[in-house]
């Protein structure tokens, strides 16, 4: 499905746009209708596909070698709205999302790292990394909801 470190960071950079559109959306329907659980779907969709994206961002920067700056530039665009589609377009454009996983030691002396030693066999058993990251998302989700909402509770 994910074949290529684009197709997951372009579908999750999308999923974040779209989890986007149903907080806002969630925050008028409160505003207006008096609708407080669209705040509470559209959040916690929000803030679950949040985190994934910045997990696939972390993934897809150690894979493709970036350095600190686009890395930080594609993770903290998911705090503001709607940008994590430009940042995927300009790490596009620059070449930054091209090639496949790295699943094979190279030549390159970076290949012999832990690091990337680590992520070869990750890499290499997609099933498990899958499952890594989304146990850890779900777990930094669930404690971000017991320490509550930005800004306390009401």
């Amino acid at each position: 499905m994910f074949r290529t470190p684009l197709t997951l960071f372009r579908t999750l950079a999308i999923a974040e746009a779209v989890s986007w559109t149903l907080l806002i959306t969630g925050l008028i329907l409160r505003a207006t209708a008096g609708l407080d659980i669209a705040v509470t779907i559209g959040g916690g969709i929000h803030g679950f596909v949040f985190l994934a994206y910045g997990a696939t961002a972390v993934l897809v920067s150690l894979n493709q070698r970036w350095s600190p700056g686009p890395a930080i530039v594609a993770v903290g665009s998911a705090v503001i709205p709607y940008a994590t589609i430009p940042t995927e377009i300009w790490l596009q454009r620059s070449g930054r999302l091209r090639g496949s996983w790295r699943t094979e030691e190279t030549a390159d002396p970076r290949d012999r790292r832990i690091l990337d030693r680590m992520l070869r066999f990750f890499l290499r058993r997609p099933w498990v990394l899958a499952l890594l990251i989304a146990t850890a998302v779900v777990l930094l989700f669930v404690v971000l909801l017991v320490v509550g909402p930005p800004g306390g509770r009401e």
